[in-house]
């Protein structure tokens, strides 16, 4: 089989606290919109963690929703 080409944007602490900022939001608002908790928000932030699964998935709608424009990684499968 071909290989296809998948978009999938790759959240660092960088993006993620740029999309927080764009919204005017506070870690903790952002926290409550997307059902999680704060420290998580600021563990992102501090590069200790990355979003992951549903998390980045979240994080993809809100910027696509917020008009928010970063550069989506190409990754190819098999």
């Amino acid at each position: 089989m071909g290989k296809v080409k998948k978009k999938q944007k790759m959240w660092d602490e960088h993006s993620v606290a740029s999309l927080r900022k764009h919204l005017g939001w506070t870690q903790q608002k952002m926290a409550e919109e997307m059902g999680i908790r704060q420290q998580t928000v600021s563990e992102w932030e501090k590069g200790i963690y990355q979003p992951r699964g549903t998390s980045a998935t979240l994080l993809n709608i809100i910027a696509e929703r917020a008009e928010f424009s970063y550069e989506a990684k190409r990754e190819e499968e098999k």
